[in-house]
């Protein structure tokens, strides 16, 4: 199948030639058909398998056939604002010969200049569910006309605990709508919202294989928390690295690791929530030039990127579900390249990797570091490499300087070796810091190897304060019942406020005037960092170790 058998308009099937598609993959050949006949859809599809444009291109197709502009047809939503501005510029480029006009709409931005782009007339809005909610409590935005709504990576926006918004957003939609759901997994919660808000629709699901791919190198290694540095610094060093997505779990994180990399003469910056589209879009692009050679984000600040030519993935610190390092490893060895997977494991760390193996249902083997003087062999092969390339056609200046010393009776055995020296010197290659040795010992819990029962429901009431689940920090914040708090803003708050996996969340319990939430142990310490940030109705709450 190619794209001109999808029926595509003239002005959409050239756009997408200008781009150079030729073939449709296998979610946008399933999709593409079902919603050009205005039928409601659920794809199953992982990131990077083009899902954007198997949604974007029969909504621009539906848009085109209205000859007036400027009034809210299609509403696309998305868990975070990197996503809802990748998606939102998608539109923009798919529909540019329609004089379609998208808006990306999200938290962060002044309301003012969003109600204004908004009254000026817009056809598709991209928004994250928050700020959407905030637009409609505010009448300041109608969705009166929306005949398209797609919700884009919906298991992660129900993760997020954007449930109860995503209900609001869509009872503010008319009945009679076409919809389509884009997920990479189908828990029961997403079937939930299906069977309420889509009719009869077709499900389109692209076959995965493996949880991880096969040809994908994953090892893990033993380490203290503290040694993590000089442990990436060795395998950067004795590994052809040539490009690597660096994956840590705070945004505070993220910019001390693309710091600590950079002194260390390694090209790295750090991508998060915090940069504005122009930034991270100049980021990516150095990224992409390969003029920034090691990109550090978080989960969700990685979400939506769209790059190939990743050759390695550093787990830093590992994710808190099985469901983030799949996503992560699947970042490399696309488009037929192999790639390379490697996870410092901090002994505290054991038995989420444990919960990973079992989710990917494959063993992620441990591995040695390499030694000092691995590295040492590594630096030097690479130098002789280069010497060799040059011994044919050095530059004459070079030769000159060669045959004078040579002339005034210097040895040339002792020539070479000084051009050595400084050869290195010029490489400003740092010394190699050592690592503490790390005893292999089991897991404090066998808990980790069985079912622990963990309870992933979320309870409102307080009548269980003691009890804690293994693996997590129980967490107490000074808003409760008296502030109108319920389970689904708690999860919403924290994920978006300490830039966490909502999913990563355990039990949950209010009373009158505190909220108990588990908190995973890694975790702990970004979601403390934010106490007095966390918003509740008009409440800003705090958040502290319960007693």
């Amino acid at each position: 199948m190619t794209f001109s058998d999808l029926s595509l308009r003239p002005e959409l099937a050239q756009t997408v030639a200008d781009l150079g598609y030729t073939e449709p993959t296998a979610i946008q050949a399933g999709l593409i058909p079902v919603l050009l006949d205005g039928r409601d859809a659920i794809g199953q599809a992982r990131t990077g398998t083009g899902k954007t444009a198997a949604f974007a291109l029969p909504l621009l197709q539906k848009l085109a056939t209205h000859e007036d502009r400027g009034t809210i047809r299609a509403l696309v939503l998305t868990p975070t604002r990197e996503l809802a501005v990748q998606v939102s510029s998608a539109i923009y480029t798919y529909g540019e010969a329609l004089d379609i006009r998208s808006l990306p709409i999200y938290g962060g931005q002044p309301y003012h200049k969003q109600i204004r782009r908004i009254n000026r007339g817009v056809d598709v809005v991209v928004a994250t569910p928050g700020r959407l909610v905030d637009l409609l409590s505010r009448q300041a935005i109608d969705l009166g006309a929306v005949e398209t709504v797609v919700l884009d990576e919906a298991d992660e926006m129900l993760s997020m605990g954007f449930a109860e918004d995503l209900e609001t957003i869509l009872q503010a939609t008319p009945e009679v709508r076409q919809t389509a759901l884009l997920s990479a997994t189908l828990p029961s919660r997403i079937r939930k919202i299906s069977q309420t808000y889509l009719t009869d629709p077709e499900t389109i699901a692209v076959a995965e294989g493996d949880r991880t791919a096969e040809d994908i190198e994953q090892k893990a290694f033993l380490v203290q928390g503290r040694d993590k540095l000089a442990a990436m610094v060795r395998l950067i060093e004795t590994d052809d690295v040539t490009s690597a997505l660096a994956f840590v779990r705070t945004r505070e994180a993220t910019a001390r690791l693309a710091a600590d990399l950079s002194a260390l003469g390694y090209a790295a910056e750090p991508i998060s929530g915090e940069l504005s589209q122009a930034q991270r879009t100049a980021v990516l692009a150095r990224f992409k030039k390969q003029q920034v050679r090691i990109l550090v984000g978080t989960d969700v600040a990685a979400r939506g990127l769209d790059i190939d030519h990743v050759s390695h993935v550093f787990n830093i610190d590992l994710p808190v579900d099985a469901e983030s390092y799949v996503h992560r490893v699947g970042r490399t060895g696309r488009a037929g390249r192999e790639g390379t997977a490697y996870s410092l494991v901090d002994p505290r760390e054991r038995g989420l990797l444990h919960r990973v193996e079992r989710a990917a249902q494959r063993e992620i083997p441990f591995a040695e570091l390499p030694s000092v003087e691995d590295v040492e062999t590594a630096r030097a092969e690479r130098l002789v490499a280069a010497v060799a390339a040059n011994i044919e056609h050095p530059p004459v200046e070079d030769r000159k300087i060669i045959l004078d010393l040579v002339s005034a009776g210097e040895d040339p055995m002792r020539i070479a070796a000084a051009a050595l020296a400084v050869a290195r010197k010029a490489r400003n290659e740092m010394p190699i810091e050592p690592i503490s040795e790390v005893r292999e010992t089991r897991s404090r819990s066998n808990s980790h190897h069985s079912d622990r029962g963990r309870s992933h429901g979320r309870s409102s009431n307080g009548s269980d304060r003691s009890s804690r689940e293994s693996g997590f920090v129980r967490l107490a914040l000074d808003a409760g019942h008296d502030a109108g708090v319920r389970p689904g803003q708690v999860v919403s708050a924290l994920a978006r406020t300490a830039d966490i996996p909502g999913k990563a969340l355990g039990k949950i319990l209010i009373d009158d005037r505190h909220t108990l939430v588990d908190v995973p142990e890694p975790l702990v310490d970004a979601v403390l960092a934010q106490s007095g940030d966390y918003r509740f109705g008009k409440r800003l709450a705090r958040i502290q170790v319960a007693q």
